[in-house]
């Protein structure tokens, strides 16, 4: 099935099932559009996932397929090992995408840390930082490297925003995570080929933009000329927990209608609820009414 013009499901919310039991309990439930996102270990659910590609169109995010021994995603690595095996999965991602018959792979900015996986969405441990010009240079690099070889393969990066919570902030005392707002998405975009484009995660956006008291609906306006595609959640603008969204919700009235790339990212709902919000995002975007 062919990815354009049609809104996403993510299985995020789904972390005790295996992608391919997220997706079918999807499918069931009359949703056949899907961004495969993290989940539970299988060493046999890609097997079973591509024998489904014709009847669903299967996007590929982020922490996708799961490994079986957890780790942080993090293309800022100062860690060799993190590096390499971050690098590794990456490159996996993305020929899957392509087996999927997919246009897109899509992962997080990097951090300047590397904090335990049982952490992620939850407050950090303090430790050591690396220097945020240091840290945007290496992810700076590491992305052209990897826009390369998913030219070579027809696959488009969407590099998706941080989060900074105020929590995360004060804990370090400065952010600690990179492309949060719209002064270093510039910076970092304008070195980008072609191939790499930003994935805006509006529920991110807002919570980042309180943090660093930057005014949300100007940073998405400035970000959107950077943009490939849309995560959509709501949340109360101090963490980022996924919440159903609403047909006024604040970010609407300011999204690019033109492009091939939205996903609702929603977490602890039902699939009548689920469905709703594709509604919702149809009517906002490709309703010419």
């Amino acid at each position: 099935m062919k990815n354009r013009n049609t809104v996403s499901i993510s299985t995020g919310g789904f972390k005790d099932l295996t992608g391919l039991q997220a997706a079918k309990f999807l499918q069931k439930n009359d949703i056949h559009f899907i961004e495969l996102s993290g989940g539970k270990y299988s060493n046999n659910q890609l097997k079973e996932l591509l024998k489904l590609r014709h009847e669903m169109s299967l996007r590929v995010h982020n922490y996708f397929p799961p490994p079986k021994l957890p780790f942080v995603l993090n293309l800022a690595s100062n860690d060799d090992k993190i590096l390499k095996k971050t690098i590794s999965h990456i490159k996996n991602s993305i020929n899957l995408a392509k087996q999927f018959g997919g246009e897109y792979y899509s992962f997080h900015a990097g951090f300047r840390l590397d904090p335990n996986f049982k952490l992620l969405g939850k407050k950090f441990k303090k430790i050591k930082i690396t220097n945020r010009e240091e840290c945007l240079k290496n992810f700076t690099k590491q992305v052209l490297k990897i826009s390369n070889f998913a030219k070579k393969n027809g696959i488009k990066i969407l590099i998706e925003n941080n989060v900074c919570t105020q929590k995360n902030f004060d804990r370090f005392g400065e952010n600690p995570f990179l492309l949060t707002n719209y002064l270093e998405v510039e910076k970092f975009f304008k070195l980008m080929p072609n191939n790499v484009r930003l994935l805006i995660d509006v529920a991110h956006l807002k919570v980042s933009a309180k943090t660093e008291k930057i005014d949300p609906i100007k940073s998405l306006m400035k970000m959107n000329r950077y943009v490939g595609g849309y995560h959509f959640s709501d949340n109360d603008g101090k963490i980022d927990s996924n919440k159903p969204f609403k047909s006024n919700s604040w970010f609407f009235p300011y999204i690019k209608k033109n492009l091939s790339y939205y996903s609702a990212e929603i977490y602890n709902e039902n699939p009548k609820k689920l469905r709703q919000q594709i509604k919702i995002i149809n009517k906002k975007i490709f309703s010419k009414k």
